[in-house]
């Protein structure tokens, strides 16, 4: 081999050094990609059925009306909506519900620190600092748990009630109305304290 075919090769095994440096770590990191990427069905079949929510929505009033009648006005700061495992709504910032009679009149008020609806049972939950403002009797009632099962026209409570209604203070052990709140009444009452002011 001469002078110049020497260089001629030098030059050429420089030049393919230099490529396959400029390449290798595109390769290894293609490679590395590559591995990476498993579909494990079992994990994906997880992944699927794991209780993702479908919308979440700020600031949001829903209004429940029957034949043109208003019968509530739901507000809640926050609302998630999931479809699996089941239908369900949860309002994680709490909930203010105001609920009419069959005149449009206001009967009642309901505020709750947390709730969440099963929708296709037709049920509403309210959970941390239940507060039952009743309009027509002047009665505030104080709770932690209670339940609105509009399927069966009813709200109700298994967990201690205290009620207000000025300087007289009554204590339950439950709560039970129809969804009017045409006729609420305390369970298990245990007696009326008045206090003078």
């Amino acid at each position: 081999m001469d002078a110049r075919s020497i260089v001629e090769y030098n030059k050429h095994n420089n030049s393919i050094r230099r490529r396959v440096k400029s390449t290798l770590p595109c390769f290894l990191l293609l490679c590395l990609l590559a591995s990476g990427c498993r579909n494990d069905m079992e994990q994906v079949h997880f992944f699927d059925q794991k209780e993702m929510p479908q919308q979440q929505l700020d600031s949001v009033t829903v209004i429940r009306s029957t034949n043109g009648r208003l019968q509530m006005l739901l507000t809640a700061p926050e609302v998630v909506v999931y479809e699996k495992p089941e239908k369900k709504t949860d309002y994680p910032q709490g909930v203010w519900m105001r609920l009419y009679d069959k005149g449009d009149e206001l009967v009642a008020d309901v505020k709750a620190g947390y709730a969440y609806s099963l929708d296709d049972k037709k049920i509403i939950e309210a959970r941390h600092h239940v507060v039952i403002i009743d309009y027509r009797s002047g009665d505030t009632s104080y709770m932690e748990h209670i339940v609105w099962n509009s399927a069966e026209g009813r709200i109700y409570s298994n967990d201690p009630v205290r009620s207000v209604n000025g300087p007289r203070v009554t204590i339950g052990d439950g709560f039970e109305s129809d969804e009017n709140f045409t006729s609420p009444q305390m369970l298990h009452q245990r007696g009326t304290i008045q206090f003078d002011e």
